[in-house]
């Protein structure tokens, strides 16, 4: 079926005048009549008739009208569609984030973009550090927002650092080594409670172990929820070595506090991870360059 045929016959339909489809779409009269003479015989039909001076629709054409009303109704709408997804104003972006960032940095960077950009969906998966590398290299996320990326990664994913804050050791008020200052050693015979495998702030706390030649701590408790592990610390079983972030509130209240490890000064990486030369999509970019520009130190103040 001719299609700009049919577009023609839908101005003469929506204008009801020949004449003013031709100064609509700048097009004479004579190739417009023509291009409808042949459009009919294309279907077959007779769309329109003379009256008077001017044309009205036969009943086929009233039907053909209204069918190509819907169509470029749709027509519309995905033209709308194009320009809103290439603007970034709709879509979706996939998230993975590991527990630092989703709870303490995500929430705030989201309530901001979605007040600009409400349209935008957008799908955030809370996991571990392996896990959401794992996703981006699968392509099942488009951003990956780490707390504690780990050194090596491989080649092909891009970190952008966002800032850093410390790791900390810490305990219940009433540990004999609350607020003290002690070896490396001494700290790993305490049992201590932990994210699960793969977390990247247990495999910081292993790799310490290992450049210092000390034993590996004993794992006595082991959590799928960083929130869990500090719970069981603050009920007064063991430590846990995390990001201030997580727990400096804790230890301003005096539900936990800090061991201070002689010589141990580890610094926890914030990073936004993408796959290298691959173009992502605007509503994406978008809530990157959201995250960019927004000071961080807006979303950690109380």
């Amino acid at each position: 079926m001719n299609l700009h045929a049919l577009r023609l016959f839908h101005a003469i339909a929506s204008t009801g005048s020949v004449t003013r489809a031709s100064e609509l779409l700048n097009i004479s009269q004579p190739a417009i009549t023509s291009q409808i003479k042949k459009f009919e015989k294309e279907l077959h039909l007779t769309l329109i008739k003379p009256q008077g001076r001017g044309v009205t629709l036969t009943d086929a054409g009233q039907e053909i009208a209204l069918l190509a009303k819907r169509l470029f109704a749709v027509e519309q709408q995905i033209e709308q569609f194009a320009y809103e997804y290439r603007n970034g104003t709709t879509g979706c972006v996939r998230l993975a984030a590991t527990y630092l960032p989703a709870n303490f940095l995500i929430p705030t960077w989201i309530a901001k973009f979605k007040q600009q950009f409400e349209q935008v969906e957008m799908m955030i998966t809370t996991t571990n550090s392996n896990d959401a590398l794992n996703k981006l290299l699968n392509v099942e996320v488009d951003v990956a927002i780490y707390g504690g990326l780990a050194e090596e990664h491989p080649d092909s994913i891009q970190t952008e650092e966002l800032f850093q804050d410390e790791l900390w050791f810490v305990v219940a008020p009433n540990h004999r080594y609350a607020n003290q200052h002690i070896s490396l050693s001494d700290m790993m015979k305490v049992p201590f409670v932990m994210r699960e495998e793969g977390s990247s702030t247990r495999e910081r706390l292993l790799s310490l172990c290992r450049t210092y030649s000390t034993s590996a701590p004993t794992i006595s408790l082991q959590f799928n929820g960083l929130h869990e592990a500090i719970t069981a610390v603050i009920a007064g079983y063991g430590a846990t070595f995390v990001s201030s972030l997580v727990v400096r509130d804790f230890v301003k209240r005096g539900e936990l506090c800090r061991v201070f490890v002689q010589g141990v000064l580890l610094k926890n990486k914030i990073a936004i991870c993408t796959r290298k030369n691959e173009q992502l999509s605007a509503s994406t970019m978008n809530f990157i360059n959201m995250i960019r520009e927004y000071p961080i130190r807006n979303v950690l103040s109380p």
